[in-house]
């Protein structure tokens, strides 16, 4: 039986030949630390390498899929240039291993998918997404640059006008508009939608292993040219925002904000 080298952060169980995946920090809406997207670098390598693996879903435990980067863990990165320059390693990682994995991925977005969670929506293969949730990438909100995910993917999948408006504003993207302009293919009712994209692993994991596998690949190879003619820059371009004084000035603002509501609570 193949073990998989992960993090408590990240949960993957055998059903079959699929791979179920499940970001596991429910208590802080599966935010992103730097333990979890260690994690997530390392994860599909191994999944590329189990032999018996046809097809993965991808999920979160508890209410959220990934409610976008841990502010603790966005403070680090902004004072400690080693810590942010292994995480820029990994999210090239997880960019590239994602878009090379040999087996199709299908998304089961089970409640908000924001920054990190955003981008692995977008570099899933098939999402199914629950009709109460949304996805956002509000990078550009906080001062960043959006390195990974959306910017990088989205004009592949929709008009270039519609991804600078999403990249650039940060806005909301309920689940119904997300697939009416084809950033996800369907729209489930929220206790269904797990179900339904295991529903379609299954199914995919049954097909021809090798006639799935190489017509992903042959798809894939658009996107991972789109990937490698940005994604150095995008890279080099977020580390620099990273000692943005915008960044600084609203990481300073929300640890504010937090100790007030833990001030209020405990009063």
């Amino acid at each position: 039986m193949t073990v998989y080298d992960v993090p408590d952060v990240l949960q993957v169980l055998l059903d079959g030949p699929v791979r179920v995946v499940r970001l596991n920090r429910p208590d802080e809406l599966n935010a992103t630390n730097h333990e979890l997207h260690q994690g997530l670098a390392g994860l599909f390598p191994q999944i590329d390498a189990d032999d018996e693996a046809r097809a993965v879903v991808l999920t979160g435990n508890g209410r959220a899929f990934s409610a976008g980067g841990d502010f603790t863990y966005l403070d680090e990165l902004s004072r400690d240039p080693i810590l942010r320059k292994q995480t820029l390693v990994d999210g090239r990682q997880i960019v590239m291993g994602m878009a090379r994995c040999r087996v199709p991925i299908v998304a089961a977005v089970n409640g908000p998918a924001v920054g990190l969670g955003c981008s692995l929506v977008a570099l899933s293969d098939i999402v199914y997404m629950a009709t109460s949730t949304h996805l956002a990438d509000p990078h550009v909100l906080m001062g960043l640059v959006a390195a990974d995910g959306g910017p990088v993917t989205w004009p592949l999948m929709i008009s270039l006008q519609l991804a600078k408006e999403y990249a650039l504003t940060g806005d909301r993207i309920p689940a119904k508009r997300a697939a009416e302009i084809g950033l996800v293919n369907h729209v489930c009712p929220d206790d269904e939608v797990f179900e339904q994209a295991t529903a379609c692993a299954h199914r995919i994991a049954k097909l021809p292993q090798r006639a799935v596998e190489d017509t992903k690949r042959v798809i894939n190879m658009h996107l991972e040219r789109a990937i490698l003619a940005t994604l150095d820059f995008a890279l080099s371009a977020e580390d620099r925002s990273f000692v943005s004084p915008e960044l600084r000035e609203n990481l300073d603002r929300l640890k504010m904000q937090s100790g007030e509501r833990k001030k209020k609570q405990g009063e």
